[in-house]
């Protein structure tokens, strides 16, 4: 039979999914039914939903495939007229965290950064520019820390050229892969920087070795991939790096069309103080001025100010570069395209378009795979981890909430994300917070002393952290102390049963051989009979030769006294398995 494909844009009703299936809408609701889902006809599924009920229909022959209408960078690629003009490449640098990524930048633009970070990694994508013989080149300073995988991929998907830094002295390391790969998938030229060739223990060869494990070979050993060894520290042949940034761009041949409406990407949004939303732009084409309107996703503004990366005012921005606007009406969302129109009606007319567009993918979904998921297994004790994120900038908390949900809790507990949002910890979190057992975690944000109060008069925690590896250090944690614990027995010995001496409904008395291990007072003991179970019991003493002792051990013979719940009929013969049990806490 040939394979049915549906194509589901975000979501899909119910009523839209029968009839693709060829189904009653009667039958697939109760399909839904008999999973715990409660579903009208103009209820949406997303896909993971759809592609559940459809396995659990047992349809082999029908095929869902994600309808792809996003404007995200990675998508969009304008054909460029014989009018295009030559423009700076754009680069990003990646590799694993603390291999030097931000110190060869700062060497570069001759600016230090790295204290600023906390704990000296890049929180965010950050945007610089550099004049080298004459030629301007911009640069993308991309987080390394493994929780900012999003925000990374983001900066690849931005880029003509990776530089992906490996440390002379430390090697390939799981990021680097990382960069590896989406450098690929982007499609950029990689160039590599073997840094730290100063330190002790830098090995070039065995750099270039293991790189080319990882599909970078080398041109010094046939490969397409440039190499070049470099000390970001001591400014040791950075010239010849930029040098090969240079010759890369011209093979490549990288132009823009400068006379179009300007268009271009978010790299980062936050608010501030007096100013309103904030937002990085990267120009991609046209010629970006103050004054004109511009939408991105579903929100649009006026450039109502516009700095360069160093935070001078610039009036126009170009293809490939990085600036700062004031004016959006909310914030955009890292990863939109932004497009010129002509006027503010149109603007909000396109704004309310994508916002539509979007709310048909996902925000109108009413079933989603984890409610889905969660009512097929009603039964069982997944417990609840509630947090509310807020952080400095839309890429940090985009950041917080896909790390917190790579956490593998084995399903045993599910994530409540209660809400996110950009700017300071304010009344309205402690009040979504309040009696519901949620935690707050700011990054990169500051608690008013008025809020604090109120939290702590409504018992809620706030928890604010500068570096993202120690927030999810504390949700780990507080999640690890959801789990409930693991009951682990040992055994510790047994023996075998030779007399009884007393017989009661709570106690027993007996003497016996130990034939293996020792036998202590708080041990627990299972009594078998012909391997036929009979009860369970705790030793309460030990004697030998009617002195009490602390433990019996194999080859003696002695007396017990055994405390238990119910009446147990011991008789001679019997054995007495000894063993602990204790309650583990677990970890992630």
């Amino acid at each position: 039979m040939e394979e049915k494909i549906i194509q589901i844009a975000g979501s899909i009703t119910v009523d839209e999914l029968s009839q693709a299936l060829g189904l009653s809408v009667t039958e697939l609701i109760g399909t839904l039914f008999k999973n715990g889902i409660v579903a009208t006809i103009n209820q949406r599924l997303d896909f993971e939903t759809a592609q559940i009920i459809i396995d659990e229909l047992g349809l082999k022959d029908v095929k869902l495939e994600k309808k792809n209408t996003s404007t995200k960078t990675s998508d969009y690629h304008r054909e460029l007229s014989d009018k295009a003009v030559l423009r700076p490449p754009v680069v990003a640098v990646m590799g694993h965290v603390d291999h030097g990524k931000t110190t060869l930048l700062d060497t570069l633009l001759k600016k230090k950064t790295v204290e600023k970070e906390a704990g000296g990694i890049t929180q965010h994508i950050s945007a610089y520019q550099l004049k080298h013989d004459d030629r301007l080149i911009t640069f993308l300073d991309t987080p390394g820390h493994e929780a900012f995988a999003a925000i990374r991929q983001h900066g690849a998907m931005l880029t003509d050229i990776v530089i992906i830094v490996v440390a002379a002295d430390d090697g390939v390391k799981p990021q680097t892969i990382e960069a590896i790969n989406f450098a690929k998938s982007a499609n950029a030229k990689i160039i590599v920087a073997i840094n730290k060739i100063d330190r002790e223990g830098a090995d070039i060869n065995r750099t270039m070795a293991d790189l080319s494990q990882h599909g970078l070979q080398p041109e010094e050993w046939g490969g397409d991939i440039t190499m070049v060894p470099i000390s970001a520290k001591k400014d040791q042949n950075l010239d010849q790096l930029i040098d090969m940034v240079l010759l890369t761009a011209d093979i490549e041949e990288l132009k823009a069309d400068i006379d179009i409406p300007a268009e271009g990407l978010v790299i980062e949004s936050h608010m501030e103080t007096g100013k309103g939303s904030v937002v990085n732009l990267l120009v991609t084409g046209g010629e970006l001025k103050t004054g004109e309107f511009i939408v991105a996703g579903s929100t649009y503004g006026k450039v109502r100010t516009m700095l360069d990366w160093q935070g001078k005012p610039k009036g126009k921005a170009t293809p490939s570069t990085p600036v700062t606007v004031t004016g959006f009406k909310e914030l955009p969302n890292f990863g939109d395209r932004f497009i010129e129109v002509k006027d503010e009606k149109t603007a909000r007319k396109h704004a309310l378009l994508n916002a539509q567009a979007a709310a048909n993918e996902t925000a109108d979904t009413n079933v989603t795979s984890t409610d889905l998921l969660r009512m097929m297994n009603v039964a069982d004790n997944t417990k609840t981890f509630n947090v509310i994120i807020k952080g400095d900038v839309l890429g940090s908390v985009t950041s917080v909430v896909d790390s917190l949900r790579m956490i593998d809790t084995k399903g045993e507990i599910t994530l409540n994300i209660v809400s996110t949002g950009v700017g300071d910890i304010n009344e309205n979190d402690v009040y979504l917070s309040a009696g519901e057992d949620t935690i707050i975690y700011g990054f990169n944000v500051n608690v008013p002393i008025n809020i604090s109060k109120m939290a702590a008069r409504d018992n809620v925690p706030i928890r604010t952290y500068k570096v993202i590896y120690e927030l999810l250090d504390d949700a780990k944690h507080e999640m690890e102390n959801l789990l409930d614990a693991e009951i682990v027995e040992e055994d510790q010995g047994e023996l075998k049963v030779l007399g009884v001496f007393r017989t009661e409904k709570t106690s027993i008395i007996a003497g016996g051989e130990v034939l293996k291990g020792d036998v202590k007072p708080g041990y627990l003991v299972r009594v078998v009979r012909n391997k036929k179970y009979l009860g369970e019991a705790e030793v309460a003493s030990t004697q030998k030769e009617k002195i009490e002792v602390k433990e019996l051990i194999a080859g003696e013979t002695g007396g017990l006294a055994l405390k238990t719940e119910h009446k147990i009929d011991l008789q001679i013969g019997d054995r007495l398995k000894f063993f602990t049990r204790e309650a583990k806490k677990r970890t992630l």
